[in-house]
Formats: structure tokens, sequence, C-alpha cells
């Protein structure tokens, strides 16, 4: 079953300028979920490149927000961001490495094969073939491993939540099944800014 989150009353305003989440500061996630959902990309006259850096610095402070607002079971280590596939966001999550995640200290790594997902506490998969992201979910299994792609179908295809772009806007999408086969719970604020969320009750 597909359930679609009802946007938060006051969304329906215009809302304010919110800044894009620089490396060093920290970012809430209702402020940057806004940021995400709500407000275009920063468009500067004749100025794509400042475009495409704009949706890579929202997309990098998503991922790492995300750790803080799931919910791990119990015994779970670490904070470690592993990069599937193209690697568009490196440079950008590199900054945040070695920032104080959950009291972990945040690390980024690279991987290009199912089998190196040991450790990962997060994979962010980038756009991949049908076969290749079936065997990267496989892999993953039921660990406590939060997938992340930027392929629309990638929550139907059993990734954990999708963060797509639609239109000049980035929102997310969420499957709960894939969620709870990690034993992970996300936190009723990161439901409720979802643009769908599968596998929710009516």
């Amino acid at each position: 079953m597909r359930w679609r989150a009802e946007r938060p009353r006051e969304a329906c305003a215009a809302p304010s300028p919110i800044p894009l989440p620089a490396p060093g500061r920290r970012v809430g996630l209702a402020a940057l979920l806004v940021a995400l959902v709500l407000l275009p990309f920063a468009v500067f006259p004749g100025a794509a490149r400042a475009q495409a850096t704009s949706e890579a610095q929202l997309r990098a402070a998503f991922l790492v927000n995300l750790l803080k607002y799931v919910e791990w079971p119990a015994g779970s280590e670490g904070a470690t961001i592993c990069l599937f596939g193209r690697q568009g966001l490196a440079s950008q999550l590199a900054s945040y490495e070695g920032r104080s995640i959950l009291g972990r200290e945040l690390r980024i790594r690279r991987v290009s094969e199912p089998d190196q997902l040991a450790g990962c506490q997060e994979v962010f998969v980038a756009e991949a073939e049908e076969e290749v992201l079936a065997n990267l979910l496989k892999g993953v299994g039921r660990q406590a491993v939060l997938t992340v792609g930027e392929s629309p179908a990638f929550v139907q295809q059993g990734g954990g939540i999708a963060l797509v772009r639609v239109d000049n806007r980035l929102v997310f999408d969420v499957n709960l099944g894939a969620l709870g086969r990690a034993g992970l719970k996300p936190s009723p604020q990161l439901l409720r800014l979802a643009r769908d969320v599968m596998g929710a009750p009516r």
C-alpha cells in the first residue's frame, strides 16, 4: 500500500529563503527537508554550474542528516556512509568527514562491489543497472544498513529511501518495508515530509 504524506499546513505559505547547509554549520532536519521539498535550487543567471552545486550540497547534507533521524538497532556501531556507483557526491561528503554523528565519527567510503558493504551504516546508490542494483540490495539483506538511491523506482525495487529530482526540486520517498527488514525505524518527522511512504497503514 502507498500512503501520500500530507504537507504541514504552514507549507502552503510562501517559505522564507533557507541558506544551503555549509559543512561547518549544523542544520536541523526540518529546515533541511523544507529546503528540499519547498524551495527550488539556487539559480544564478548564466551559471548552470551553480545550480548543480546547490543540488549536490543538498543531497550530501540530506545523507548526513539521515543518520541522525533513523533509529538504529541495539549494538549498531559506526557512522559510515558508503558511496556505490558514480561518485558525484564524493567531494561534498568529504567535507563532512570527521564530524560527530550520534557520538560517532563520520566516515565516507567508496565501494564498488556488494561484498564491500561490511561496516557501512548507510549506502548511497547512484544510478545503477537493474541487475547491479538487485545484487546490491540482496547483498545488504537484513543487515542494519540504510540504502538511499536517486532513481524514482529505487524504493519499488527494494531500496529504503529514494531522493529524486522533480522539476527543480528534490523530494524523497520511503519504503517502510525495506527499513523494517533492516531493523531501522525512521523518525515521524521524516515520514511527515516524505512525498510517498510505501507500506504505511491507511
